[in-house]
């Protein structure tokens, strides 16, 4: 799955209002009435089967922003604070990484960061993702293990809690997990990264609690 992200120069988001919003972009394109029983239930489905992957790219500037917008997938906005911009994701039906749509082969991968100057301002969320707090992520590594932690959540939940959450938009709150508590509470699930890319080995990376 390729998700990109809002990426304005002048009025950057915070890395954890991104890291919010493509983890709810994610969550609500697999629970979508297309991927259930409609137009992309075979591509996500398929995604599912096998080797989960999620893929960060950058959308610099608003035409950027908006060329993306004409890829098929579900676009989530997440105001952010007084100081920063609006946090946007828009995650992308599942499809080979070759050949890629032209529209995202255009967008950068690798280096996306956004500023880290405060936690998150979610509230009264119904899922709580937390980063390891052994391990540094650029916001795009970040923003995809929060988004397979989202999904994991969502897969795992009965039915009730899914209606409540998606009543709720997807929210969440992401937050570095205190590391006495990360020791202790392995969470209801946990996303553990392979290490192909930015981390050293397999590693822990979320969990998420609900």
């Amino acid at each position: 799955m390729q998700f990109a992200v809002r990426y304005d120069k002048k009025a950057p988001a915070s890395h954890v209002d991104t890291c919010e919003a493509v983890a709810r972009a994610c969550v609500a394109l697999i629970a979508s009435p297309e991927a259930r029983e409609g137009q992309w239930r075979e591509a996500v489905d398929h995604w599912r089967d096998g080797r989960i992957r999620k893929l960060v790219r950058r959308a610099r500037g608003e035409t950027r922003w908006a060329e993306v917008q004409q890829v098929p997938g579900v676009t989530v906005e997440q105001a952010g604070a007084d100081e920063d911009g609006l946090a946007g994701a828009r995650a992308f039906v599942p499809g080979p990484v070759r050949p890629l749509h032209p529209i995202l082969k255009k967008l950068q991968v690798e280096g996306t960061e956004l500023p880290d100057h405060h936690p998150s301002r979610t509230t009264d969320a119904l899922v709580t993702v937390g980063v390891n707090p052994h391990i540094t992520m650029t916001t795009g590594k970040a923003a995809a293990q929060c988004a397979h932690a989202a999904q994991l959540a969502w897969e795992a939940m009965d039915q009730d809690t899914r209606e409540r959450w998606q009543r709720d938009d997807f929210r969440l709150r992401v937050e570095v997990v205190e590391p006495t508590r990360w020791a202790a509470d392995a969470g209801r699930v946990e996303v553990v990264d392979a290490g192909f890319t930015e981390l050293d080995g397999p590693t822990p990376t979320t969990r998420a609690w609900w």
